[in-house]
């Protein structure tokens, strides 16, 4: 006797408590059609160069993948648009937690926009979790005007806790969005702090959000973010908070003139504006304008530009270093025990980071 799964009547049909029942999936559905074909190196590097940002934006995904296979699709669209970089204004902006940074930073493209033209891009770094890894990746959505100007590209990152809030893949990005034609960067940070190196190491001109009232100025706030900001600005500079800015300023200011001239020359000024209400964003990018024509005339632009570069081949090394070692299977088997060793008390973690990473560079030999 034939099955009734077997007959033509019966196919595309599912048993559920006895009854047979209509597929929820169509069985005529090719489901190749919807299929996304992979995109090759040169693919990439085509699309970048015509300025087709959806192609810019899967590129910086495969830049941020940890997929060995993506990376090196990822370094080689590097490579071969590293010839077409260079030719933006890159600027960094940092401030702490609740100083307007992404209502600045909406209200300062559609400025540099509107009076230069281009093409800007900005890269948004947003906190990642410690505990889950996750971001909120919600930056995009307090840049109302640029998210909607045609000539702008926004990308969240998340910082999976990378120095300073910046992202680990964010100098390359850079490079792909300078290839795509954008010729202002802005690299928005997690937050001020010691760690804020990363930033500075990869932009023209630090830009620092600070907030009046906040007891940072008496104390003339952290004296590394000091020494590294090109530019301080005082955000909310409106109603009864005016008077409050500019006492604030002149504290900033007199606290910049304690540490020694910047070996760019440029002596750092501290301004008040209101991002909410767009006051002062003039003054704001005339004083950066102002610093990029003063350190390219006297050669610290092009100086700056080779030091980040040697900066970050150093840094590409230790990852590469990081990533070998954490990566090596003989060392990930060894790892659990030389832990539990320092956790006994049969060793100190330096005898027993020394054992590990001898071993690795036995392996190497």
């Amino acid at each position: 006797m034939d099955h009734p799964e077997n007959s033509e009547e019966y196919k595309g049909l599912v048993v559920n408590s006895g009854v047979a029942q209509p597929a929820i999936v169509n069985p005529y559905l090719n489901r190749n059609r919807f299929a996304r074909r992979r995109l090759t190196a040169t693919d990439y590097v085509e699309g970048i160069l015509a300025g087709n940002t959806a192609i810019l934006g899967q590129a910086v995904t495969l830049v941020e993948s940890t997929n060995p296979e993506h990376q090196v699709i990822a370094q080689e669209v590097i490579e071969r648009c590293l010839p077409y970089s260079g030719k933006s204004i890159r600027i960094g902006i940092s401030g702490v937690p609740g100083a307007g940074k992404s209502t600045s930073i909406d209200e300062f493209g559609i400025h540099v926009l509107e009076r230069t033209g281009g093409r800007l891009a900005v890269l948004a770094i947003d906190p990642s979790s410690e505990k889950t890894k996750g971001s909120i990746l919600g930056d995009k959505t307090r840049m109302e005007k640029l998210s909607v100007h045609p000539d702008s590209f926004i990308r969240p990152s998340p910082s999976a806790g990378s120095l300073g809030g910046v992202a680990r893949k964010t100098r390359e990005t850079i490079i792909l969005c300078e290839a795509a034609g954008f010729d202002k960067i802005f690299v928005e940070t997690v937050g001020v702090g010691q760690s804020e190196t990363a930033c500075h190491s990869m932009v023209d001109f630090f830009l620092v959000i600070q907030l009046a009232g906040t007891g940072d100025e008496l104390q003339g706030i952290k004296r590394g973010i000091m020494e590294m900001a090109d530019g301080i600005v005082i955000n909310k500079c409106d109603g009864d908070n005016v008077e409050a800015c500019h006492l604030a300023a002149r504290q900033f200011q007199n606290a910049l003139h304690l540490f020694p001239m910047p070996e760019s020359g440029w002596s750092p000024k501290v301004l008040c504006y209101s991002g909410f209400y767009g006051l002062g964003i003039k003054e704001v990018w005339d004083m950066v304008y102002e610093y990029v024509d003063f350190v390219k005339q006297n050669g610290y632009f092009d100086h700056r530009r080779a030091e980040q570069a040697k900066y970050w081949m150093y840094e590409s090394i230790n990852e590469q270093l990081r990533n070998g070692f954490y990566h090596n299977d003989t060392i990930a088997a060894l790892l659990p025990r030389a832990e539990q060793t320092v956790l006994d008390g049969q060793q100190t973690s330096f005898i027993a980071a020394k054992k590990l990473l001898d071993t690795y560079f036995a392996l190497l030999r």
